[in-house]
């Protein structure tokens, strides 16, 4: 006769299993549900039972892709996106008292001395990935790949993606652990954007943030000399 687990080992398991799929949801957003099974090699019922109760919980949400056209017939697969509350769950962060640290710096050192902690902050995350950023050599795409590889082992869920139109690489990061403190100081969005920049040595432009309310951050790097024209998030709202 078979063992049955204890019921806390089950829901322990079913935790776990559970922050994976919102992982995967934050670093590969929008995805459907047979991409998630494919990927966490789940049955299709339990992903989504798992996918059922982080939307319930109101951790996801369905994407609402306005103006995209199904494709084939009948409906088109719903796709997952992390939302704010989701985005909470990921990490354990004291935000409120770094937000209330950067105040008192403002108050007393002036605004140019949290631009200083700002520059300071991604200066220690190209003394991580640079090396390695360099290290893939003049293939710009393969650069961002090693970067974004970088920042998904640092816990951002990042990703690199082909932009539209494949002028262009886009940086995607679906976890912000500094997400409440940058939205009242987007000084540390703006050099995390410059420490891109010098790594891969192109301007990139930034498209969207968590901060601004997007649900995923999004940097555009440019691969080749592009006609001048506006630029599309792929995912998220415009910073």
């Amino acid at each position: 006769m078979s063992a049955t687990l204890p019921v806390e080992h089950t829901d322990i398991s079913d935790a776990g299993t559970r922050n994976r799929v919102l992982q995967l949801i934050a670093s590969a957003g929008p995805v459907s549900a047979a991409e998630l099974a494919a990927q966490l090699d789940l049955a299709p019922a339990g992903i989504r039972r798992h996918l059922g109760l982080l939307e319930e919980g109101g951790q996801i949400a369905v994407h609402d892709a306005a103006g995209s056209a199904p494709k084939g017939r009948g409906r088109p697969a719903r796709r997952y996106v992390v939302t704010a509350h989701g985005q909470d769950a990921l990490s354990h962060r004291y935000s409120e008292l770094a937000s209330q640290a950067l105040r008192f710096l403002a108050e007393t050192a002036g605004p140019q001395a949290v631009e200083g902690f700002a520059e300071l902050r991604v200066r220690e995350l190209e003394a991580r990935h640079g090396a390695a950023v360099q290290a893939a050599g003049g293939d710009l795409a393969a650069r961002v790949r090693v970067l974004a590889d970088g920042l998904a082992a640092d816990g951002y869920a990042a990703s690199a993606r082909p932009a539209p139109g494949g002028y262009a690489m886009q940086l995607c990061q679906g976890h912000c652990p500094v997400q409440d403190v940058a939205h009242e100081f987007p000084q540390l969005c703006e050099a995390e954007a410059r420490a891109f920049s010098r790594m891969l040595g192109v301007h990139v432009q930034r498209l969207a943030t968590l901060a601004g309310g997007g649900h995923v951050c999004t940097t555009n790097i440019p691969l080749t000399n592009a006609p001048a024209h506006p630029v599309l998030s792929v995912e998220g709202h415009s910073a």
